[in-house]
């Protein structure tokens, strides 16, 4: 069995829905969202914490080391029950988004990372995420820039993305749904990632997109610049929120 073989036995599959830790040709997209997820768990320390659309569940584990509790919820049945084999410091649970399994005003934080992009009634799913939130509790959520991600396209490169949204659409939308305090940051490649772009054609991005589309191996130095990405090489922050990778939503309850 080699190591791709047995990383893979004990993840879920790599369908291009989600990510999943463990696979080197992954490990770009599994670091670039880790990385926010270190960042907010600071948020998170001592709260009852809800993930709505958990995926794989290293993030709900991630932040289960600095929250009281993390509920764990996503809508695809096996995706649950791998979350629960694998990941027993988090409570899972298989539930629809868009009417959330929990009662109203007993959470401290909602996180959802990557996920209000896969949903067709973001607005609904909002208005949910506010519903469960204590008053001043917090709003966590990151989706992937529009402007970059599809750029030029009103319809998602991204076949399991419905929709994508650019900064002020992200602001507006998490402000309608009756939150207040909106802060938006944006994900952005560090110096050392900037170089491996210029290595790799310009984007490392493109280079790993364009081996997916073909379906060719991958150039052991690209497989070995991937497999070497790390979350420090990542840098959030509030400037130049357009020309980001991925955006991050702060927000409260009202």
């Amino acid at each position: 069995m080699t190591d791709i073989d047995a990383a893979q036995s004990t993840c879920l599959p790599l369908t291009g829905e989600r990510t999943v830790p463990g696979i080197p040709e992954e490990n770009y997209w599994f670091r670039r969202h880790e990385v926010v997820y270190q960042a907010l768990a600071a948020r998170c320390v001592d709260a009852t914490v809800l993930e709505a659309g958990c995926g794989e569940g290293y993030g709900a584990d991630l932040l289960a080391g600095a929250a009281r509790r993390v509920f764990a919820l996503d809508y695809d049945p096996s995706t649950a029950a791998h979350v629960a084999r694998r990941y027993p410091r988090v409570q899972v649970a298989r539930a629809n988004l868009v009417a959330l399994p929990v009662r109203s005003g007993t959470v401290d934080a909602v996180v959802s990372l990557q996920v209000i992009e896969h949903l067709w009634e973001q607005d609904r799913f909002l208005r949910e995420c506010a519903r469960v939130l204590r008053p001043g509790g917090a709003l966590l959520i990151s989706t992937p820039n529009r402007i970059t991600f599809s750029p030029g396209r009103d319809t998602p490169l991204n076949p399991f993305h419905t929709r994508e949204l650019a900064p002020a659409e992200l602001a507006e939308l998490v402000s309608a749904a009756g939150f207040a305090g909106v802060e938006l940051l944006g994900l952005h490649h560090g110096p050392r990632l900037r170089e491996l772009d210029a290595r790799h054609g310009g984007s490392l991005i493109d280079a790993q997109v364009q081996l997916a589309v073909a379906g060719t191996p991958w150039p052991q130095s690209l497989l070995a610049d991937v497999a070497s990405v790390r979350c420090a090489d990542f840098e959030l922050r509030a400037d130049e929120l357009e020309a980001s990778l991925d955006l991050v939503a702060l927000a409260v309850r009202a």
